[in-house]
């Protein structure tokens, strides 16, 4: 554990990265709409995170590359190099700006939990301040770089957060046959698919496996380095995964009927934190949605780093304002009249939707003998990749088909 301790790296961020304001507020929609009926979805999200992880973090340190830059580099035909290109650029930049406007949502909530809403009058635009000054906390830290003091506050808030979730949990005295139930038997219906998928979104997101590749890389260096990578992402997802569970087993026993702001989801505290489960949930959100508004940006403009060949670093101009185009898309979308709830939910739904490509992706990169040597994809691995991946375009076309019916 000691030597587990001195090792920690990007799984952890990761983690942390995925338990952020959307995991909050779709475990506990989930929770509150179909009690626990939707665990197993979480549990397959889980297993699935740390397979699709393990192959990121196996290609930075065996590659010493992103995830980009392996796509760019091994796709020789340059007409397909320059369509994988833009369809990676175009998933990423779609679904990290839906992702960045639910995680500057999300901290905004917190803040609305405990002070009135404050907007500026734009014409006929109306101009979130919170969401601007969230926007500009992220910017400070993304443009000075030196954010690692500030990211270890915001994570130990989420872990308190999270902590007092599995204690509310085990509080609250669920039917423990009800929770098995809903772990092992998979129930989907057209009324659940949505909430399938943003669980999924939630928890394996398309832009970790870029960011934890990248990541990686710089921390190991040599392929004997690989068993620590391995346990420092399977005990970092599978803990951030019982959080999950945990906050969907809270959001289900009290029974909530409606969840449109903060002070909703902070009933699930109420049996541990009483009249004080408002600035918990509060503080937990603001702090979730600080963090993930740093990673989103900064893993956009890793991804474009590495699509477009870039070597210089993360102070660079080019790289500076990839992340400052997500910022400021999330700050748009984050103030726009629309229920907060609701495009937290967005963001979810978008990442499930997105997943599929990037794991396709993924899954041909490190099959690649020339990127992986010996460390390349084996049978088993591949068959459980493809399975994912097969699961992921089911979950997706069932959506689609679901919304095209309303119609």
């Amino acid at each position: 554990m000691k030597n587990w301790l001195r090792n920690v790296g990007p799984g952890v961020l990761v983690s942390a990265a995925f338990i952020g304001p959307g995991t909050v507020t779709v475990c506990t929609l989930a929770g509150v709409n179909f009690q626990f009926a939707l665990l197993w979805a979480l549990l397959l999200s889980i297993i699935s995170c740390i397979i699709l992880q393990e192959m990121a973090a196996r290609l930075g340190i065996i590659s010493q590359a992103g995830l980009s830059e392996s796509i760019r580099q091994e796709i020789k035909n340059p007409i397909v190099r320059v369509f994988a290109i833009v369809l990676v650029l175009s998933a990423i930049v779609v679904g990290n700006a839906a992702y960045e406007a639910g995680n500057i949502t999300g901290a905004v909530l917190g803040i609305t939990a405990l002070v009135n809403p404050v907007e500026l009058q734009l014409g006929n635009f109306s101009l979130n301040i919170w969401s601007v000054l969230i926007g500009a906390i992220a910017f400070s830290l993304l443009y000075i770089g030196n954010y690692k003091v500030l990211e270890r506050v915001f994570i130990g808030l989420v872990a308190i957060m999270s902590i007092s979730f599995i204690i509310t949990a085990i509080l609250t005295k669920p039917d423990v046959s009800l929770i098995f139930q809903g772990l092992l038997i998979p129930k989907l219906g057209s009324d659940r698919i949505l909430t399938v998928i943003a669980l999924v979104g939630t928890t394996v997101v398309p832009y970790n496996l870029f960011l934890h590749a990248s990541l990686v890389s710089e921390k190991w260096k040599d392929a004997s380095n690989l068993p620590l990578a391995r346990k420092d992402l399977s005990i970092a997802i599978i803990l951030g995964g019982v959080v999950s569970m945990a906050i969907v087993i809270c959001a289900a026993t009290p029974n909530l009927l409606n969840v449109s702001s903060a002070a909703d989801l902070a009933v699930g505290l109420e049996p541990l934190f009483g009249q004080y489960a408002t600035w918990f949930i509060a503080i937990g959100l603001l702090s979730a949605g600080i963090t993930s508004a740093i990673t989103a940006p900064l893993a956009a403009a890793y991804v474009a780093k590495g699509c477009f060949g870039w070597k210089d670093g993360m102070k660079s101009g080019k790289f500076r304002s990839v992340w400052m185009g997500i910022l400021l898309l999330g700050i748009f979308f984050s103030s726009l009249k629309l229920n907060p709830v609701e495009i937290i939910q967005f963001a979810q739904i978008a990442n499930g939707l997105l997943l599929p490509i990037i794991a396709i992706f993924l899954l041909w990169i490190v099959n690649r003998k020339s990127v992986m040597g010996i460390y390349k994809n084996s049978l088993i691995q591949n068959i459980f990749g493809i399975i994912i991946i097969g699961i992921a375009i089911f979950l997706g076309a069932k959506s689609i088909y679901s919304v095209l019916q309303n119609f």
